[in-house]
């Protein structure tokens, strides 16, 4: 399994519980939905989430 890194996040508890149930409606864990949300959002943007930018936002 890939290494994974922790960190503190200090979130509005309304937000938090909104992704909670999220999570819970999708079968997932708390962590596991905010990956999950994290790394849709990167790919809407164009980006892979691996550290290096897609090629074509390069100029």
């Amino acid at each position: 399994m890939a290494e994974r890194k922790a960190f503190l996040l200090r979130v509005d508890p309304a937000l938090l519980e909104a992704v909670q149930r999220l999570a819970e409606e999708e079968l997932r864990s708390l962590n596991g939905q905010i990956e999950f949300m994290l790394r849709e959002a990167l790919r809407r943007q164009g980006r892979s989430g691996d550290g290096k930018e897609d090629k074509e936002r390069v100029s």
